[in-house]
């Protein structure tokens, strides 16, 4: 009795030490680390949106669903940002307008990791979950959850829903368990659309766990399809479903202009040379094992991604943490293979502990990089100016929600591509050329015609350059330079 007492609480002391480490990693220079990319300004922007009461959608433009920025809306509105932060202008106080829903993207994964280790030990056992756990925690890849995409918010939502249906199995409460699978895959499909190929793999495990198997199934797809169907609903409501089913099928399956799985495989191998090997060999150990977790999760959502034309690295998120869990059961597999008990466990604890020990290292260099400070010095020196209302501000979302919705600013267009289809009707122009802009030169004339109309006012730059090597663990950073080098223009 006392040995199991002491292997219980030995396993709960590792893992509240995984979480706190895991809190470290995700929450430690937030608002330094990585850049403010593109897209994190767009869900911000339309998380803004529905604060103010305007409705879960933003416009007509149904590129994914609205549950991510409603999420994130109602936490953020649980503590009155952003006037509870009282923002100045000044540079400490944009940051922290950026801090805040980075740090719940922190706290979200530490949500995860705990839930990796839930999943794999129901699964697999105690070693694997917490080797899983670990890896997840530690390893270089993870600084992508610190970024305000719907890819971080979906992630809990999908590891619960597939811990509730392994739970489920001889389980008194079943039916419970099962509902609640099925609701967080629901909103995890209602957050982004890929998700969906998950459905083959939690149905499967309540199908096969569970002794009513047909009306268990049935109960749990009841949420999984209706809840993603407010979607096309509210479009329908609003009379927009024509723009829904174009921009549906658009932008999930015909999309262009992204990078193929190709180079977002070879981006994650350079991020992370560790864990990409280590989980390749745990798929491939999968396969020889029919093992139907690893590969009922991991195969689908790539095969998706090899069909659709428009990939970006974050993409992995939501493999990620099964990708960890293949390389724990192959680590303790190989492990197990050794006859004498005690070089077995004491050669697999300081292969862990090396592994890890390497991808710290190199987590650590990484979020300790100061990476945004041009672009809040970007913001506070526009929101500073003396703009009248005969002033439009073009800038990428990035920037433009703090100055329509923090700041008040009038005639900011959503995003400077907006130009493309509508002209500016002001005289004066501020425009916050960044890479991401200089970039989309190519689109239209009209966003080369609006730079070089303007003239220079000031820069802001941000100087990694002894950083931006190709050398581990810097390759990250070829993924974070939209704050590299931003000119504030203007137009009179």
């Amino acid at each position: 009795m006392n040995a199991r007492l002491g292997s219980f609480n030995k396993y709960h002391l590792l893992i509240i030490s995984i979480l706190l480490v895991s809190a470290f990693v995700h929450l430690w220079n937030v608002a330094g680390f990585p850049d403010i990319f593109f897209d994190e300004g767009v869900y911000m922007r339309r998380a803004m949106h529905v604060l103010n009461g305007l409705g879960p959608q933003e416009g007509s433009f149904y590129d994914h669903p609205f549950f991510g920025q409603t999420f994130l809306a109602g936490i953020l509105g649980v503590i009155g940002y952003p006037n509870s932060l009282h923002s100045s202008g000044d540079v400490n106080s944009i940051a922290a307008l950026y801090t805040v829903p980075r740090i719940i993207m922190g706290l979200l994964a530490v949500v995860d990791t705990f839930l990796v280790y839930k999943i794999a030990g129901k699964r697999y056992g105690q070693k694997v979950a917490l080797i899983s756990a670990v890896l997840f925690a530690v390893m270089p890849i993870s600084w992508i959850f610190r970024r305000i995409l719907l890819d971080s918010i979906l992630l809990p939502f999908l590891l619960l829903s597939i811990w509730a249906a392994l739970q489920s199995k001889n389980s008194k409460h079943s039916t419970w368990l099962i509902l609640l699978s099925g609701t967080c895959l629901g909103l995890a499909i209602f957050t982004k659309i890929p998700v969906f190929t998950a459905i083959p793999l939690v149905g499967g495990i309540v199908f096969f766990s569970n002794t009513k198997r047909f009306k268990l199934l049935a109960l749990w797809l009841v949420p999984v399809i209706l809840i993603p169907l407010l979607w096309p609903i509210q479009s329908i409501e609003t009379g927009h479903f024509n723009y829904w089913v174009h921009d549906v099928f658009y932008f999930q399956t015909h999309r262009g202009g992204g990078a193929d799985l190709h180079l977002i495989t070879k981006s994650f191998a350079d991020m992370d040379p560790a864990l990409f090997w280590l989980a390749a060999a745990g798929i491939g150990f999968a396969a020889i094992r029919r093992d139907y977790l690893i590969l009922g999760w991991f195969v689908p959502f790539v095969a998706f991604l090899y069909l659709i034309g428009y990939n970006q690295y974050f993409y992995w998120i939501p493999v990620i943490p099964v990708m960890c869990i293949a390389a724990g059961v192959l680590i303790v597999k190989l492990f197990e293979k050794v006859p004498r008990v005690k070089i077995s466990r004491d050669g697999m604890i300081i292969f862990v502990l090396g592994i890890c020990a390497f991808g710290m290292i190199g987590l650590v260099l990484l979020v300790t990089t100061d990476m945004t400070s041009a672009e809040y010095s970007a913001i506070s020196f526009v929101v500073n100016q003396p703009i009248d209302n005969n002033t439009s501000i073009l800038a990428s979302p990035t920037y433009t929600w703090i100055f329509s919705n923090v700041f008040h600013k009038t005639n900011v267009p959503l995003d400077y591509s907006q130009i493309l289809a509508e002209p500016i009707n002001t005289t004066k122009v501020v425009l916050v050329a960044d890479p991401h802009y200089i970039s989309d030169f190519n689109r239209g004339k009209q966003i080369p015609d609006m730079y070089n109309s303007t003239k220079l006012v000031t820069t802001f730059d941000d100087d990694i350059s002894e950083y931006f090597t190709d050398h581990y663990p810097y390759q990250s950073l070829h993924s974070t330079i939209e704050g590299l080098h931003i000119e504030i223009r203007e137009r009179n």
